[in-house]
Order: C-alpha cells, then structure tokens, then sequence
C-alpha cells in the first residue's frame, strides 16, 4: 500500500514519532540536500524544491512507510560526470540538460512499471541487501569525516576519502571543538537512545548542540554552521534543447535508472523487514518514475532516495510516510522565507547524527544468524559490502548480485537427488537414505532429480540417472524418473534425457516417467525423445506406474 492509503488506517499512535521523525530528518535534509545540489551542479534552492516535490510524490505513489525520496550522493554524482563534458560554462544549458536527464530517468522507470519488470529485484538476496547496507553505512560515516573533524576531505568514494584525510590531517588541521561536538552527539545518541527509547532523543540532542553554538558563539571557535539558505521557487526552463542533446543522454539515463532503482529497492526492502511491512517491487518503479519526472519538470535532476534521511526517521521514531511530509513542509517553509531557523544548526553535530543512524544500518545480528546458518551466504554478505565499498554503489550491487546468481547456479548445479523406495507405516515413497528401513521393489528404480532440467545441470543429471542404474541389485528392468520436481527444461536438459534414454535402450532397461506436467509433456514431444520414450510409458502418479510394472512382470 502506498503513504496515501496507510494514511485512511492511519494508526494515531504514530502521529508524535512521525512529528519528530519528520523535524529531525528536516534539520539534517536541508543542508544534505544544498550539498547533493551542489555536487550535481545546481543551485541549492533548487535542490531544495526538487525534495518537496519529490518527498510529496512518493507519498501518494511509494510502498516503503519510511524510504525518504529525493537528492542522493550517487545520483548527484553521476549526474556531475555525465553533464559536465557537454555543458561547460553554460549553467543554463546544464540545468536544463540536468532536468532532461532525470526525465528520461523517470519515463526509463515508467517503461519498467509498464513491463513489469520489478520481479529483477528478487535478484536481490538477504546477504546482498544486508551487505549492501553495512556498506551503505560505512559510506556515510565517511561522508561526514570533514564535518566531523573540520579537515577538508575532497575524495568522491570511501577510499579516496580516507587518502584525503590521511593527507591533510594532522593537530592543527583538525578542529577539536567539531571533532569534540560530533563524537559527543554520537554517544550520547547511543548510549540516550538505548536507556530512554521512547523520548525523542535525536531531536534534543541536535536542538542543545544549536543552542550551545549560539549561546556560547562556537562558531568563533571552528564549529560551522549550516549558514544562509537561497530562498524562492526555481522557474523551469528548457529553452536551447535539442533532439541531439536527448538522444545523447539516453544511456546515462538508463545507467542513472538502473542506480537509482537498485539503491530504492534494497533501502526500502531493509526497512520493510525491520518493520514488517511489505514492499512493492513494481510498484517502486512507478515511484521512481513519478519523483524523478516531477524533479525535471520542476528544472532539478535525477533522483533516488537518502538511506542516512530515512535512518534519521526511524531513529527519531518515525513509522509512516506521514513524516516525510513534515520535513516536505519544513523545507517549504524554508524555500519561502523561514531559513533562518536552521542557519545556526552545527554541521559537527548533524555529522554524528548521521553518523549514528549509519550504525544502525549495520546489522551484526544479522550478520550473526547469515554465519550460523551457512558459511556462504556470510561471505556472500561481507562480499556485498566490500564490493560496495571498492567499486562504489551500482558496481558493487551487481558484483554482490553476480556471486548470488553464481551461488544459485552452484547450487542447482548440483542438486539433490534420491533413489525411493516405500517405508513400513509412511504414506508415498521417500528417499532411501533418510529410511533405512524403506524397502525398495526388485527390478524397479524409482529416481527423483530435485531441480529444474537446464544448462547447468544436464551433465550431473545424467550421471546420477546412470549411478542409480549401476549401484541397483538386482539389475533393474525399469527406470522410473518422477519428474515432479522438473517443472522447466532447456535443450539441454531434454538433450541429458535422451542420453539417460539411450543409456537404457543399450541396457536393456525401460525407461519410464511419471508426474509429468502437460506443459513438460509438449516440450518432451517437441524435442523428439518423448517420442522414443512413447506416451504408454508415461504415468500420472506412482501408484498407477508401479501397478503397471507389476502387472508387466506378472504377465
């Protein structure tokens, strides 16, 4: 369901967590958002409107309860780099490109929606999205190395950030006070948050660390401050675009697309299972594609949504879109006239803020359960985050995506398969290896492949058919494959049947089958070896394919 419907059930209980979910989210969103506008290039009013109308779009089209749509690290970079060859000294030309750009972004994600196409995001395993955010988390607590310690950090990625520091670090680059303000902030909404949870911690945390700065002039002493803020409502403008100009941008679009859905599925699908509710996936797409058409309309440029925003709500106590609302309102107010409120916020302290609602992103619990329950979907999960962290966002989720679709191959690669037989009192027949009592009829051997028939499995298929001939005593006359569990082939697959087909004929050994759907009936008949295999061989169930080969060996 999306904000708008949860909002005629609306459960009343939450009105005061989203309140202060929603003001403490705007404290931290207006200088967030003045910073993401200005690393794409556009000015920080306009930045600005682009998060109201965004935060209000997903409201009435989102299916997360607390995913804050908007301004993003990644997309704003990438925007920077795919704009910058194309526009250069011309900030008009740029923000209209900027604007087509999120444009096509959104008409990408309608042309998903359309299609259909929001199961790809099932490709996205636990490990993967619990790696993803612990990496998610590292990033932004690098992010706010230089608020934190008032060392001009340059870098662009968790790397070069900690190159950066390393290199212009040192006692008297480091401002004390804000690295003293920012640690500060951190504890105590560790140690405040988990001793009164109920009360609104992070809002009187970040409101003493305002009034300390005021009160005590802290500015005199190093603590920055967010500062004035551009006020008034862009005017859209797309004058001097040409078809050339959205014909180049196709691509980069598509790549912002594949960016900015990847990281709203995996933030919203993390808080959807810490919260019990459930996410949409194709939903989403509609979602995406709404916010970021409202973005360009509005001359802004393409956008996703803020993990460390969404964070700070949750922290503050917020359960439903209803906060978002508040901080669009906020940063309404803001556009309109009322920045001075928030000029005198300390970055040091918005710093540990986020750092703090990064900490919670990690899930060591989860962590914990990923190693106890199989070693590989651990490292999976530490492999999503390295990978995150190395290649940065969109490389590293498809990196951790590939090793969860090459552990799934592992895995039906070599599936489970079993010889049956039927054990005294037990209803149906059953793996003979998990019975030792389960009795087996002499001359029939009933075998079960757990997998679909593909590719990756055709060799192995084959082999254990065979291993199930050749272990038999006595020699079988019949092998009988119960296919229940073959609900797909390929060619491959039917190509693996002949050969296990063939290997019988030469054996002198009936090759039957039986549970064999209508749909595998027709392709088996397509590729030729049903044929050979001859419908009179093929049983609806095991009872009816066992009386059938009794009834041949008492002929």
């Amino acid at each position: 369901m999306t904000g708008f419907t949860n909002l005629r059930q609306y459960d009343r209980r939450h009105v005061r967590g989203d309140l202060i979910g929603g003001i403490t989210v705007l404290a931290y969103l207006v200088p967030q958002v003045m910073a993401y506008s200005a690393l794409a290039g556009i000015p920080a009013q306009v930045g600005l409107w682009v998060v109201v109308l965004a935060l209000v779009a997903y409201f009435f089209v989102g299916t997360s309860r607390l995913l804050s749509a908007g301004p993003e690290s990644t997309t704003a970079l990438l925007t920077a780099a795919t704009l910058a060859p194309f526009a250069v000294g011309d900030p008009a030309r740029y923000a209209s490109l900027a604007a087509i750009l999120a444009i096509l972004c959104g008409l990408f994600a309608f042309v998903a929606w359309l299609l259909r196409l929001g199961f790809i995001g099932d490709a996205l395993s636990k490990p993967v999205l619990v790696g993803y955010m612990a990496g998610i988390a590292v990033i932004m607590i690098m992010s706010q190395l230089g608020k934190i310690t008032g060392v001009d950090v340059t870098g662009d990625s968790v790397i070069t950030d900690l190159i950066s520091f390393a290199e212009k670090a040192g006692a008297d680059t480091i401002s004390w006070p804000s690295l003293t303000m920012g640690v500060s902030v951190a504890f105590l909404l560790i140690v405040l948050s988990n001793r009164f949870p109920r009360l609104p911690i992070a809002l009187f945390v970040i409101t003493l660390a305002a009034v300390a700065t005021a009160v005590l002039d802290l500015e005199r002493h190093g603590i920055k401050t967010v500062g004035p803020i551009a006020q008034g409502i862009p005017t859209p403008n797309f004058t001097g675009v040409t078809s050339s100009d959205v014909s180049m941008l196709l691509l980069p679009a598509l790549g912002v697309f594949i960016v900015a859905y990847t990281d709203n599925l995996l933030t919203a699908r993390m808080f959807g299972d810490r919260h019990h509710h459930r996410i949409n996936a194709n939903q989403e797409l509609l979602a995406l594609g709404t916010t970021n058409l409202v973005s360009g309309i509005a001359h802004g440029f393409p956008v996703s949504s803020s993990a460390s925003r969404a964070s700070l709500g949750d922290a503050a106590g917020a359960r439903t879109q209803l906060y978002s609302l508040v901080a669009a309102l906020g940063a309404l107010i803001v556009l309109l006239g009322l920045g001075g409120l928030l000029a005198s916020f300390p970055l040091p302290a918005l710093g540990g803020l986020v750092a703090y609602a990064a900490l919670k992103l990690v899930d060591i619990r989860e962590f914990r359960r990923l190693f106890k329950f199989r070693h590989r979907e651990f490292y999976l999960a530490i492999a999503a985050t390295a990978a995150v962290l190395v290649f940065d966002i969109l490389w590293g989720v498809l990196f951790a995506v590939g090793l969860s679709v090459l552990e799934l191959l592992t895995r039906v690669a070599r599936p489970h398969a079993a010889v049956l037989g039927q054990s005294p009192g037990l209803a149906g027949w059953h793996d003979i290896t998990d019975y030792s009592d389960a009795r087996q009829i002499p001359g029939l051997v009933v075998f079960r492949y757990d997998s679909p028939l593909f590719f990756a499995n055709a060799t192995d298929f084959a082999s254990k058919c065979e291993e199930a001939i050749e272990s038999a005593k006595p020699k079988p006359k019949w092998l009988l494959l119960n296919m229940e569990a073959n609900v797909e082939v390929d060619i491959t697959g039917l190509d693996a049947l002949e050969q296990v087909r063939d290997f019988c004929e030469r054996a002198e050994i009936q090759l039957c089958l039986v549970r064999v759907t209508k749909e595998i009936e027709a392709e088996l008949m397509l590729h030729g070896v049903g044929d050979k295999i001859g419908r009179e061989h093929m049983f609806p169930t095991l009872p009816t394919a066992v009386a059938a080969f009794e009834q041949e060996e008492d002929a």
